[in-house]
């Protein structure tokens, strides 16, 4: 029986890179020779499959419906596979089924998840609603995505204090600085002294790739491509490194200062 790792990549702001981190972090844990789950719980505008240029045929809407009308129902039989070691349970197909979705089903997932897979990445919208917090929950570690960008730092230094107010520890804090190459007005200090936490763990302009519509095109997973790997050895082991703390055993009150 597994006992597998959640672990949940957040944003406070959308279009800061949340989900090419959640690729990119499956990637390595699949390289890692983990069996990788990502669930897709950004639900209403989700783009975990397209990304990895995948058919769905079902999706968790469909897992959902089949928990709560007592059916027998496998997670093998709802998930996608990518490769021989990462799977993608999709977001929803047709929005109007997100309404749909009761909370204690995801809870469920989660174990069924953890059951059959050694690390679940989980993917969220960048809103503090219901389902992200459960994910957070239920989450071995956490990590959230920033950029260099007044209101993302605004939006971060709120959400440390909510997490100190009420004891939260396990979470990193990632800035990307791949994201938007010309925004880097604020410096590492400014920006730690803005949100009142440490910065863990960076990922440089150098890590910006020019052509990565041709990736994402091709349904490829960056860390897992052999020429991005190539010239970008330092931002593929600096993300090596992140993708082991979020599965690790953490000091408590981390980011805490």
């Amino acid at each position: 029986m597994n006992n597998g790792k959640i672990v949940t990549i957040s944003s406070v702001k959308g279009g800061v890179g949340k989900t090419t981190m959640v690729l990119n972090l499956a990637g390595l844990y699949y390289l890692m020779k983990k069996k990788v789950l990502i669930i897709d719980l950004d639900l209403f505008a989700g783009g975990v499959a397209t990304c990895l240029g995948v058919n769905v045929k079902k999706d968790i809407y469909m897992l959902v419906d089949a928990l709560s009308n007592n059916k027998q129902a496998e997670l093998a039989e709802y998930v996608t596979n990518y490769n021989n070691g990462i799977d993608v349970l999709a977001c929803p197909k047709d929005p109007r089924d997100v309404s749909k979705i009761e909370s204690k089903y995801i809870s469920k997932i989660f174990e069924m998840a953890k059951h059959d897979y050694d690390v679940v990445v989980v993917d969220t919208n960048h809103l503090l609603d219901e389902t992200s917090l459960l994910a957070m929950d239920a989450s071995y570690g956490n990590a959230f995505i920033i950029t260099n960008d007044l209101v993302d730092l605004k939006n971060m230094k709120s959400l440390v204090s909510i997490f100190k107010e009420i004891g939260r520890t396990n979470y990193l804090i990632v800035l990307n600085n791949a994201r938007d190459t010309g925004r880097d007005y604020i410096s590492l200090f400014d920006i730690r002294n803005m949100i009142k936490a440490n910065v863990d763990y960076t990922v440089s302009k150098n890590f910006y790739i020019k052509n990565i519509d041709k990736y994402v095109l091709g349904g490829e997973i960056l860390t897992l491509n052999k020429t991005v790997r190539r010239f970008n050895g330092a931002d593929i082991e600096n993300m090596n490194k992140l993708a082991l703390a979020l599965i690790s055993p953490r000091e408590e009150g981390a980011n805490n200062e």
